[in-house]
């Protein structure tokens, strides 16, 4: 009976694997990230040669070795991991840059929770005080899938002047009542407010 966890050297880890992920290969739709081009998959798989590969995994092994070798993985993942919200770029925008970074490595394997983490902690303090009002609490106080979809709706309705606090308080010039409006109280609180 083998080992259930065994050790593993820094060669295995280095070494291209599936285990954990689909048999598949999604090609991203509708993004910024440009994809691995079919006919260059193609010219790959003609220049090997006959019976080179026997399984479904040789062929995995094959592909990850060749176009996500360890070194472009980790630089990749680095990426990830050290991504910050740019001077002046908005939720949306940020957003945006974090999912294309995902998706240039199929394999990341960092956990949902951390890819919300990673995004939450590194924008800027504007923006994270933003997506705390606007979830009501702070967004690290809910799970991880609830976060990620709070967050994709967030940037369904982002707004450029969150990353620049001096367009919060732009200045109201007046507010004026309407004919039918006659308490007192409410004549007194929008004089209240012209006045500040």
């Amino acid at each position: 009976m083998g080992d259930v966890n065994p050790i593993r050297t820094l060669g295995d880890y280095s070494k291209p694997s599936h285990e954990g992920y689909r048999n598949t290969i999604e090609l991203p739709v509708g993004n910024n990230v440009v994809p691995l081009r079919s006919d260059t998959i193609c010219n790959w798989l003609e220049r090997l040669s006959a019976g080179s590969i026997t399984t479904w995994e040789d062929l995995i092994n094959r592909f990850l070795a060749q176009f996500f070798p360890p070194g472009r993985t980790a630089k990749l993942c680095n990426d990830i991991l050290m991504f910050q919200q740019h001077q002046g770029q908005s939720l949306s925008e940020a957003w945006t840059r974090l999912k294309d970074l995902l998706q240039k490595v199929p394999r990341h394997g960092i956990d949902l929770w951390l890819q919300v983490q990673i995004f939450y902690d590194h924008v800027n303090p504007v923006t994270r005080q933003t997506i705390d009002q606007s979830v009501g609490e702070r967004l690290r106080d809910r799970n991880a899938k609830e976060s990620w979809a709070l967050l994709k709706g967030l940037v369904l309705y982002d707004n450029e002047s969150w990353n620049d606090p001096k367009d919060f308080a732009k200045p109201v010039k007046e507010i004026s009542l309407p004919q039918d409006v006659s308490s007192t109280s409410d004549c007194c609180l929008i004089e209240l407010e012209n006045q500040v």
